[in-house]
């Protein structure tokens, strides 16, 4: 049995996309390659508006003849209606999945208790019969550990059974937090934060080689000329965890980001993610949030640019 742990991502829903035209529909919406997309493969994307900001977070998985789509439950009726505007004459189905829920297992054996590969990521497979839901490696970070799509009316069981124990929603959000993980638009802000900013790209959530898609031109052009000026990265803090949307200032008090999605530990500490700005986080210095002092910290999996040379005098 394995000793990993288990929780229903309550803020997360599903959508089923179905027919024959479901490929080449999404393709060209999305930043990721959907025609990975297979019973042994699952992706992560994003949808973005037409100036290359983030819309949606989501996650597509095979299921049967179709897909299903996770993305943030609040918002779903939202995704939907935005990606109906696209189907012209697609032979598509795309409706409200209610009978499933999304799921999540991490820690040691997570991989294993559902007959998946550890360290690969994406590597999905069904469970059991297509009625039984999905099971996939994190397609962002394999250290992530598995999302699932289960049957809302046992996932629970369904997760007991293969070992894991269920806990409060609250211990994943920590472990996310603690891997720079965003959760959709708390810490993507919506028509505002660009997929590169958001570490879509390391988190492979963009493909760089695949056709057109709603806000390519944007997402090409900060990464192949090197426009990237901030980033959303993990941070801990020293002090109340400031609010989302809070400023984060450097000792001269100048701009330095944006705090995002965080939760309070014991001993008056904290984490969370926070825009912060390149130029701040090369300083390797902590930040200001009123009282509280926000240390940023680069993760393993994040790739920065190069910083620009300085300038040198004429002669």
């Amino acid at each position: 049995m394995s000793a990993c742990s288990a929780a229903i991502l309550e803020t997360r829903g599903v959508l089923a996309l179905t027919g024959e035209d479901r490929a080449p529909f999404l393709q060209g919406l999305v930043t990721n390659d959907v025609a990975r997309v297979a019973s042994d493969r699952a992706i992560h994307a994003a949808l973005l508006t037409p100036q290359g900001k983030f819309l949606f977070d989501l996650f597509v998985a095979a299921q049967g003849d179709g897909w299903l789509i996770d993305g943030e439950a609040a918002r779903l009726a939202d995704l939907q209606a935005r990606l109906r505007k696209f189907k012209l004459r697609s032979k598509i189905g795309l409706t409200l999945a209610e009978g499933w829920s999304v799921a999540a297992a991490w820690g040691d054996g997570a991989a294993e208790a559902f007959g998946l590969r550890p360290g690969e990521a994406g590597a999905a497979r069904a469970l059991g019969t297509p009625d039984d839901g999905v099971a996939y490696v994190d397609p962002r970070l394999p250290a992530a550990g598995v999302r699932l799509i289960l049957p809302a009316d046992h996932a629970g069981a369904l997760l007991e059974a293969r070992g894991a124990a269920l806990v409060d929603p609250a211990a994943y959000d920590r472990h996310r937090l603690e891997h720079g993980l965003p959760d959709g638009s708390r810490d993507l802000i919506a028509e505002k934060t660009t997929a590169l900013e958001g570490g879509l790209e390391d988190l492979n959530g963009v493909d760089f080689h695949k056709g057109c898609y709603m806000g390519q031109e944007l997402t090409a052009r900060t990464k192949y000329r090197g426009l990237l000026k901030r980033r959303l990265m993990p941070v801990s803090v020293d002090g109340a965890v400031p609010e989302p949307g809070t400023m984060l200032l450097t000792d001269s008090g100048k701009d330095a980001g944006e705090m995002r999605s965080g939760m309070a530990l014991d001993g008056g500490t904290g984490l969370g993610l926070a825009i912060v700005r390149l130029e701040a986080l090369r300083a390797g210095t902590a930040l200001h949030a009123g009282a509280s002092r926000v240390m940023p910290r680069r993760p393993a999996w994040m790739s920065l640019p190069e910083p620009e040379p300085e300038p040198t005098a004429a002669g």
